[in-house]
């Protein structure tokens, strides 16, 4: 049997077309749209307020074209946007590129936000924790305007959503908390789903910080989580109670 070559690709993404009939805008009132991953994309999120948007996670960028024809009809007024990404995994921020041309392109300014620690591996193109070539894919190395540590405000308009850091799906792995006096939303990035957690067995993934991470996202009081990848999360604390009991 022929050895794979740990630089040959796990998966060819394929560019899609037309947009899936399953594609459909899940809008959360009042300001945040979610939008279902294609195939190896993770779901993408944008919040606005204030004549500025907050866009979490870009996909692999094989699509990016499909989902900015949703996108479209929600930039009324949008000046400025920030594209936030949970964490550095290919799936989630190759798309970061084609998004900020499309956007500037409107006249859009763009600023790149992130965890420091992610920060740091999409300024250097670090494809061992990115893994732009499971793919079949390249990423090239980007500026992050906004460094981040646990703690700090993410603002859009008038929003402020805080930065939770959450290693342990990878070392840089955040998540942002939202709480516009409506809803109560976490945005999990790969940390947890629903019905499930973030895999540990790729570079920087570590499954005791990813318990201690579950522990404490436990602690927030939350309507929807909405992950990197699946559908929202709509009972909160039992999921992540039944997550945690097969760490015992």
């Amino acid at each position: 049997m022929k050895r794979r070559s740990p630089l040959e690709p796990f998966w060819e993404v394929e560019e899609v077309k037309e947009p899936p009939r399953e594609l459909v805008p899940v809008e959360i009132p009042p300001h945040t749209v979610m939008l279902l991953g294609i195939a190896w994309d993770s779901n993408l999120y944008f919040v606005r307020d204030k004549g500025e948007a907050l866009i979490i996670d870009t996909g692999t960028g094989v699509n990016w074209h499909v989902y900015t024809r949703i996108w479209e009809s929600y930039l009324d007024g949008i000046k400025r946007a920030i594209i936030f990404n949970t964490h550095e995994h290919f799936d989630h921020v190759g798309g970061n590129g084609p998004l900020r041309e499309w956007l500037e392109g409107k006249g859009i300014e763009v600023l790149f936000a992130a965890h420091e620690i992610t920060a740091e591996t999409l300024e250097k193109g670090d494809d061992y924790v990115i893994l732009a070539y499971y793919y079949g894919r390249k990423f090239e190395p980007q500026r992050v305007d906004l460094r981040l540590k646990d703690g700090d405000k993410v603002r859009i308009g008038s929003l402020e959503l805080e930065l939770i850091h959450t290693p342990g799906h990878t070392a840089g792995s955040s998540c942002l908390y939202l709480d516009d006096g409506e809803a109560r939303l976490m945005f999990t990035g790969d940390t947890v789903f629903k019905g499930t957690a973030g895999r540990t067995d790729l570079p920087t993934g570590n499954g005791r910080e990813l318990k201690e991470s579950l522990e404490r996202l436990s602690e927030f009081d939350v309507d929807f989580g909405l992950p990197g990848h699946g559908n929202y999360i709509d009972d909160w604390k039992r999921n992540l109670a039944e997550i945690l009991g097969w760490f015992q």
